[in-house]
């Protein structure tokens, strides 16, 4: 059956599932922007789902598994409101700190069974590598997901910060339902070639980072364990060139009386229906804030206005640090 945007879903893919038009990201329920509370954890998982959410972003290694099993106890008797994408490959030693990337069909069948075990499922809606290995074939990888796919462990498969080679590469093996990737107000670089390529091929998005990591709604790290800490636009100069970003959204979200938050994700939401931006919301309060940006509909005139007003290229510094940016197959 041929999925249908109607307002009320959007389409991951040309013939993908359908899905509430905002995700939920979980990663930082699991300590990647400092410390979180469980319990708030839970609740707003639950209150997500009440509220209509069905897709809850995750991946094996947000808190070295941590998140899987948070995800897991949250969806105990809820499972059938969840549509689960996961992300995998990343590797992580004891002390958190990053050591690699594995995505050898064997490590991805390794990996599934262990999110599996965690999310307390009997199979993943979507399932995509983090990133593109530098010494794996992208046939071979989603070669592994299709074989996981025919045996009914994994519904669809995705994929993560890859260009448009990588992506006709693997659309070639496998459809592909979606892309994740940082898209916002002033991380628009899909926009050239990425965006074009994914719509030739019927592809959808999950977009992250619609605040640009909170940049945008003027959060600041924590003083501990926030890893924003390390990312050009949160540190130094930067941030202080980065508030006039902030302080031109607070203007226009004024105008429209709106919050700058929801006046950024209604921007997203409004470039395309294929767009499904993955809200990284840690408590109630900031879920029921972001679910706010469905109420807003901005015209062309609008789009424009904001796009005027805070250009891409105003932003001071690359949203990775300079060696995960070389990283990025997404990026080349």
């Amino acid at each position: 059956m041929t999925c249908e945007n109607d307002g009320a879903v959007r389409c991951l893919g040309a013939a993908g599932p359908s899905v509430f038009p905002l995700a939920l990201g979980c990663m930082g329920m699991s300590g990647m922007y400092g410390p979180a509370d469980e319990t708030e954890s839970v609740a707003t998982i639950h209150a997500a789902l009440d509220q209509g959410v069905t897709l809850l972003d995750t991946g094996d290694f947000y808190g070295m598994g941590h998140n899987e099993m948070l995800i897991g106890r949250a969806l105990r008797g809820r499972r059938e409101k969840a549509q689960l994408s996961v992300k995998f490959g990343a590797l992580r030693a004891p002390d958190g700190s990053w050591i690699g990337y594995d995505a050898r069909p064997v490590a991805v069948k390794n990996f599934v069974a262990y999110s599996l075990a965690r999310l307390g499922v009997d199979h993943i809606d979507i399932y995509r590598p983090a990133r593109l290995d530098p010494k794996v074939p992208i046939e071979d990888t989603v070669g592994a997901i299709a074989e996981l796919v025919k045996a009914g462990y994994v519904r669809a498969i995705g994929l993560s910060e890859v260009g448009p080679e990588t992506i006709r590469r693997a659309q070639a093996v496998h459809p592909i339902c979606d892309l994740q990737i940082e898209y916002s107000l002033i991380s628009r670089g899909p926009e050239e070639k990425i965006f074009p390529a994914l719509k030739d091929l019927g592809i959808g998005v999950t977009a992250y980072g619609v605040l640009s990591r909170g940049l945008l709604s003027g959060s600041q790290p924590a003083i501990q364990g926030d890893l924003r800490a390390r990312f050009p636009r949160f540190t130094g100069a930067n941030r202080q060139r980065n508030q006039a970003i902030i302080d031109a959204l607070q203007r226009l979200a004024s105008q429209k009386g709106v919050r700058p938050a929801q006046l950024a994700i209604a921007w997203v939401l409004a470039k395309s229906e294929t767009i499904v931006p993955v809200i990284g919301a840690r408590t109630r309060t900031q879920l029921s804030e972001s679910l706010g940006a469905l109420q807003i509909s901005l015209s062309p005139a609008d789009i424009s206005r904001i796009e005027e007003a805070i250009p891409a290229s105003a932003v001071a510094g690359t949203r990775y640090d300079e060696h995960q940016m070389r990283m990025l197959d997404s990026e080349r």
